[in-house]
Formats: structure tokens, C-alpha cells, sequence
């Protein structure tokens, strides 16, 4: 079955929010900052200058990922990836990666920033091998789950 990746579309906001909302569930917890973001993503990602993405399957939603604006000009951060459970294992994750990356190179972006915590260790190696480097952690970061960042170079 073919994953057809497309850009936000508002009847998908609620996908975009209950994708997240489990993945944090299941794997953290959902702190204020993920809710209010995930409730209100047009105002917080897509008004800003960032990007929600969602991958298709068969019509439906299956994953999604959103590459959000930092206070850096050209660097944009890959938060918010989230597959269904039932899909999880198919790649669509790797899938939903290659695109951002893809898409910020047509957009001449400097790089990608991304915050993830290490226990995650399939998300660790897919970053790694798509070219991630760790970076310093700074304490004040917006995750308290973070515990590693990671930078890809697009120059």
C-alpha cells in the first residue's frame, strides 16, 4: 500500500492532535506545552511560517510530522511525528522524514533541529542515519522529555 505524504489541511487538525496526543501517551506523558500546541496548530506552527505534514494511506491519516519555526532564520524544528500504532513498523515514519528533508532543501533552508529523548532508540538510529548530529542540550529547552538534540546541516 502506497503512503501519499500531503500538506496540513484543516479537516486534518484533529488526526494531527490524536496522532500526538497517544504517541505522548504511550511513550511520556502530555505536557502543557504539547497541548496547546496540538490544539491550536494552525496558530502555533502553521501562521508562523511552519509546516504540518500528514502521511495518506488508502484516504486515511496515517502518521503526521510538523517542521516548526525557531528563532534562527532558515533552521526549522521536526516535531510533532507521530504514526498510528497499528502502522507502526512500515516506515512511515523514514517516510515522513525524507520529506521534511527533501522539502527543506526546495525551501533553501540552513538545517533542521529536532528535541527527542534517547529511550527512543529506533528514532535515535533513523536520525542518525539521515545525517543528525547531537548538539548540546541547553537546559531551558521547551521539552521536559528531552534529554538529546539533534541538527542536521542542509549547507
Amino acid at each position: 500500500m502506497a503512503i501519499e505524504i500531503i500538506n496540513f489541511d484543516v479537516k486534518h487538525a484533529k488526526s494531527f492532535y490524536n496522532l500526538n496526543i497517544e504517541w505522548l501517551k504511550t511513550f511520556f506523558h502530555v505536557e502543557p506545552y504539547d497541548e496547546e500546541v496540538l490544539s491550536k496548530p494552525d496558530a502555533y506552527i502553521i501562521s508562523k511560517g511552519g509546516f504540518i505534514f500528514f502521511a495518506m494511506k488508502d484516504e486515511k491519516v496515517v502518521g503526521t510530522v510538523a517542521l516548526m519555526p525557531t528563532d534562527k532564520t532558515g533552521i526549522l524544528e521536526l516535531t510533532k511525528m507521530a504514526v498510528l500504532p497499528e502502522e507502526r513498523g512500515q516506515n512511515i515514519g523514514q517516510h515522513l522524514l525524507q520529506h521534511c528533508i527533501d522539502f527543506a532543501k526546495t525551501q533553501n533552508l540552513k538545517g533542521i533541529l529536532l528535541y527527542s529523548n534517547t529511550k527512543l532508540e529506533n528514532a535515535i538510529y533513523l536520525y542518525r542515519k539521515y545525517g543528525f548530529k547531537e548538539l548540546q542540550l541547553e537546559t531551558d529547552n521547551p521539552y521536559e522529555r528531552a534529554d538529546i538534540k539533534m541538527f542536521l546541516s542542509l549547507k
